[in-house]
């Protein structure tokens, strides 16, 4: 590791190399113990060089963008762990098309369509993360998803090379897309969005934001929807049906305010979330049959 450490310094910068680095800084759930290393690219090739040098020094890395949908665990994560975040979140407006690197916000994408007179990218206003993990995941919201508004993704391959993904090849379906099962790194994205009125686009956001602030726990930590949509049902209310409205694990808790999501009340840690997931998953499978899937990912 000492040695890989000395080939990212040359890499991307001595700056931009931490050690020891604490998750819970860098996710929403504000939980998480150290990443061995941590390293911040600022161009597509410094990621390809740093997959690379990982590759043959036979060390495992990962991705992380804002940490939006991530439980970090308490012992932290060896290896590296390469983050897409402000120093590589440029983004371009032409015409009607919108070219953003993979660290910029769901939220900065909709703001620059929206000064631009562009629609169809309101309905991630709101999500917390990266446009990197919307493409992974097909991110989606009021009726909105990734898939009806992005046509290219830039990728690094586990190998360290570049491949272009078009709409028709990224097998964007619901949480799911081909880039997460081949295990590729979202470098950016090119959107095609459609002309609108400014005012007109703004006054949607606005509608999207105060419906999301009104019903969800905005203003606690966690990573968004614990759970995926069971099909036929909605998560939130079966756990609420359940009778977990409330119920916590150490300082994690099910939403008072959306059953949907657990938050972190303060002091929570990695193994008291994963408790109350289990306690979730258990309690509504005797309840009524339904097996949940975390829409949370799991660092261990």
């Amino acid at each position: 590791m000492e040695a890989l450490i000395a080939i990212l310094n040359g890499i991307v910068g001595k700056g931009n190399v931490l050690l020891n680095e604490p998750m819970s800084k860098h996710t929403t759930f504000e939980i998480g113990g150290p990443a061995e290393v941590m390293v911040t690219p600022e161009t597509a090739d410094e990621v390809a060089e740093v997959v690379k040098a990982c590759n043959e020094a036979g060390v495992a890395w990962r991705v992380l963008g804002n940490g939006s949908d991530l439980l970090v665990s308490d012992e932290g994560v060896g290896g590296v762990v390469i983050q897409l975040l402000d120093k590589f979140n440029g983004l371009h407006v032409h015409g009607n098309v919108i070219a953003a690197m993979a660290g910029a916000t769901n939220a900065q994408v909709a703001e620059a369509a929206q000064a631009a007179g562009l629609a169809g990218y309101e309905f991630a206003c709101g999500i917390p993360g990266t446009i990197g993990g919307a493409a992974i995941m097909n991110a989606g919201a009021y009726d909105g998803q990734f898939a009806d508004a992005a046509t290219e993704v830039l990728c690094c391959t586990p190998e360290g090379e570049f491949a272009l993904v078009f709409r028709e090849e990224a097998d964007w379906t619901y949480r799911h897309s081909m880039m997460s099962d081949e295990g590729y790194i979202v470098l950016g994205v090119i959107f095609e969005l459609t002309e609108d009125d400014p005012d007109a686009i703004q006054a949607r956001m606005d509608d999207l934001q105060e419906r999301r602030s009104s019903k969800q726990p905005l203003e606690m930590p966690s990573a968004g929807s614990t759970f995926k949509r069971p099909e036929g049902y909605f998560a939130g209310k079966l756990i609420q049906d359940a009778g977990l409205r409330g119920y916590s694990v150490g300082g994690a808790q099910v939403s008072t305010k959306h059953t949907g999501f657990v938050v972190n009340t303060g002091g929570a840690t990695a193994a008291d979330v994963r408790q109350l997931i289990s306690d979730v998953q258990a309690a509504v499978e005797k309840e009524f049959g339904v097996k949940l899937e975390p829409e949370v990912r799991f660092w261990e």
